[in-house]
């Protein structure tokens, strides 16, 4: 594993960007695993910036996102499909029929889980696997548990995540309590995974994911387990970590 300190949360998201820049000019055609919530919003300016200054191009690249409210149709501006058109691909040439999102419409939990894994094999897998890492350490929506998940899966959201992400709602009671998200096999399946941590609130999760044992209570821990993970994390983030 890999680990670049940053400075800042800025410091954080250039370094991130760079990483992923890289892997798009190194293979245009790449398959990019993309996150949402607040830690990525940076890195995805970044590439943004590059972009409009025409040192990037997105028109051959793929996307495949980790997750999505069950039950939010695509134009409710907290879905995970909104955010990602406002915050990266309307302002990039990526081809939208090449941008996969979970449908979080899909009433069916199983016929959800099944068409989105079979996106994911049809693509050819993921080149790179962008995370950020929640609190309580999940990865995806991947909450802690007593095992791990495999494949995309219908999972019922923490009370600690739930909080997390009341703050983006009306009212509590519009917050989703479940969410499609890719599996642990999934993500471990990406032949590189980058993960992006910001601030002190994180530095128990940080500490606990990558430094302490591999366990299912804290389901960033299996990270450790790949061969290629970089993390980027700011002084505050990695600040209960001895490197």
């Amino acid at each position: 594993m890999k680990i670049y300190k940053a400075k800042d949360y800025n410091d954080m998201s250039r370094k991130a960007a760079n990483l992923i820049s890289a892997q798009i000019i190194m293979k245009p055609d790449c398959v990019l695993g993309l996150a949402t919530g607040s830690s990525p919003i940076g890195t995805y300016k970044q590439l943004i910036e590059w972009y409009n200054k025409g040192d990037l191009d997105f028109a051959q690249v793929t996307s495949v996102n980790l997750d999505e409210y069950r039950g939010l149709p695509r134009d409710n501006d907290q879905s995970y499909y909104y955010f990602m058109q406002e915050n990266l691909f309307k302002h990039v040439n990526i081809d939208p029929a090449h941008t996969f999102v979970p449908d979080g419409t899909i009433a069916d939990a199983e016929e959800a889980c099944r068409s989105y894994n079979e996106i994911i094999r049809s693509v050819g897998g993921i080149d790179l696997q962008l995370l950020g890492l929640g609190r309580n350490g999940h990865i995806g929506f991947n909450e802690p548990d007593e095992a791990f998940e495999k494949e995309t899966h219908c999972v019922n959201l923490t009370q600690s995540t739930i909080d997390a992400n009341a703050r983006f709602f009306a009212t509590r009671d519009e917050v989703p309590t479940q969410a499609y998200t890719m599996g642990i096999k999934t993500i471990m399946s990406a032949k590189k995974i980058l993960v992006v941590v910001s601030g002190e609130d994180k530095a128990d999760a940080v500490q606990k994911a990558f430094f302490g044992p591999i366990t299912p209570h804290v389901p960033g821990s299996v990270l450790q387990l790949h061969p290629d993970v970089t993390l980027v994390a700011d002084e505050a983030a990695l600040s209960k970590c001895v490197l």
